[in-house]
């Protein structure tokens, strides 16, 4: 009797297989990315695509957790974007990560073992065209007769072997061609009759090069090749540093450093270091000001425009409505822009009008306090258009019963506005209006625009400005740094950020009677 295959059962098997093939391969992919990055010293890269990938393999490739397939994309896409950078920064700020102490350990011995100097005698060098684009080249040191010759040879050519040999007759290759070749040229090795190794040093010579240091893992010390000296690495600060035949400390160091641990002491820099300490405790008090003032002036002109607007005898509310509401539609950086131009000490129409009316021109951007206020006008500009919206919202939620019973009280416009709108607006606008606090303590856009922090603070350690807020004052010590870019003191502060900007919302949230669900 014959026996039968049932294709769907085939079918079902040879899916299987495809499903653990392709499992297997992703799987693999995922360990060599794992493992390339420990090997470069990339921890937290490597944690994350370990994690993502394996789980997602899981999630996908299991029936048992079928419906977190839906929550997955949404859940790594918080712990991307989100969390990972903050566990990103606060590792970070442990470390002595910066623009000088970049790299792993043995990433910066490799860089310093890449470095050469120039150990022999210079050779001067002619390139000779020869047929099929190709060239012979003719090495010369100083008033020598005889001259190193190369067979004929392509410009791309890794190592090229030199005899002593007669000039070669014929033209010489122009300096537009060393010019146009120089890359390959950087990259030829010459070798000449002795073994001695030649490269190119200048569009004209060629120079034997040795490498500058070499490490004794025996003793762990790196050796300056060309005058002796020794080295260490200092696991304090990050640096290769000289050290004296009794392996005492000396001041020279080796650039570039790596990163190593520094426990808490860039957190402890902040509070102690004068040149840090000062600005960065004058730079949380403007912060937090900036941010209450920004909350109370938008919050005050919103709720009155609103009521404004919606004044039944009002006429032509429709275009009121829209001219208040058009600086919400303008492009926050546009309207920052404009602003920047309007109050121009020179050349500023506020300052033309001011001139005119009161005869005075102040300095918005070189007077602290003026540079502050210029601020805070900008900033309430910007916010009181959404405050307004969501006033408009909210008044037509408050019952006309009210009104209409403080009337028959007696009651003034006043005390409807301070006794009844403002109660019953206040309540609702309280979440928001502590988001708006926190979105205003980080508004690096606003500063960076308008005053780029600036006016300068004198005496201090780190660049720091009167109008800086504490997250333009951590940009400004990540990426402009006269010394180096201190990006760990950067993500100390922003984790004290973090700390802050949470600790005050749960405080607002606290005090205002509102319960976390």
């Amino acid at each position: 009797m014959q026996q039968t295959v049932n294709p769907t059962k085939s079918q079902s098997s040879f899916n299987i297989w495809l499903k653990y093939l392709l499992i297997g391969a992703v799987l693999l992919i995922d360990f060599y990315l794992v493992m390339l990055m420990y090997s470069q010293g990339e921890y937290l890269f490597a944690i994350l695509t370990l994690v993502i990938l394996t789980s997602g393999i899981y999630i996908f490739s299991s029936k048992k957790v079928y419906a977190w397939r839906y929550v997955y994309p949404g859940i790594m896409g918080m712990t991307i974007f989100i969390l990972f950078p903050l566990v990103a920064t606060i590792a970070i700020a442990f470390t002595n990560y910066s623009g000088t102490n970049q790299l792993a350990f043995e990433r910066a011995l490799s860089v310093l073992g890449q470095q050469h100097y120039f150990s022999g005698e210079k050779y001067d060098f002619k390139l000779y065209p020869q047929a099929d684009n190709r060239f012979k080249i003719a090495l010369r040191h100083g008033d020598m007769e005889s001259v190193f010759v190369s067979d004929s040879i392509a410009l791309n050519d890794k190592q090229v072997v030199v005899t002593e040999q007669d000039e070669p007759q014929g033209d010489v290759a122009p300096l537009k061609v060393i010019t146009q070749n120089r890359s390959a040229l950087q990259a030829m090795t010459v070798v000449l009759p002795n073994g001695n190794e030649l490269t190119m040093s200048s569009l004209r010579q060629f120079s034997e090069q040795k490498a500058r240091y070499h490490y004794d893992e025996a003793n762990q010390v790196l050796v300056n090749n060309e005058n002796g000296k020794k080295y260490r690495a200092n696991m304090e600060t990050g640096f290769f540093q000289a050290v004296n035949e009794s392996g005492d400390w000396l001041s020279e160091t080796l650039e570039p450093g790596f990163t190593v641990g520094t426990g808490f002491n860039n957190f402890v820099k902040i509070f102690t270091d004068e040149g840090i300490q000062k600005p960065f405790l004058q730079i949380f008090i403007w912060t937090v000001v900036f941010s209450v003032l920004t909350v109370v002036f938008t919050v005050i002109i919103g709720m009155v425009l609103a009521c404004v607007v919606q004044w039944e005898a009002l006429r032509g509310k429709a275009i009121y409505r829209l001219l208040l509401i058009l600086p919400y539609a303008v492009p926050s950086f546009i309207s920052i822009l404009v602003f920047k131009g309007l109050f121009n000490q020179s050349f500023g129409e506020i300052n033309m009008i001011l001139n005119q009316l009161f005869g005075i021109r102040p300095e918005w951007f070189n007077d602290p306090f003026l540079a502050k206020a210029m601020i805070l006008i900008v900033n309430t500009w910007l916010g009181y258009p959404y405050m307004m919206i969501l006033c408009m919202g909210l008044l037509k939620a408050i019952p006309q019963d009210l009104y209409e019973a403080s009337a028959m009280d007696g009651a003034s416009t006043w005390q409807n506005f301070s006794k009844i709108t403002v109660p019953l607006l206040l309540k609702p606008l309280t979440p928001l209006m502590i988001a708006s606090f926190a979105f205003n303590f980080n508004n690096f856009v606003l500063i960076q625009l308008l005053t780029n922090g600036r006016p300068d603070m004198i005496g201090t350690t780190t660049p720091a400005g009167y109008t800086d807020l504490l997250v333009s004052y951590t940009y400004r010590i990540a990426f402009e740094g006269s010394g180096s870019q201190d990006f760990g003191l950067a993500a100390a502060i922003a984790t004290i950020i973090f700390l802050l900007v949470g600790g005050l919302a749960l405080l607002n949230i606290k005090a205002s009677k509102m319960k976390l669900d």
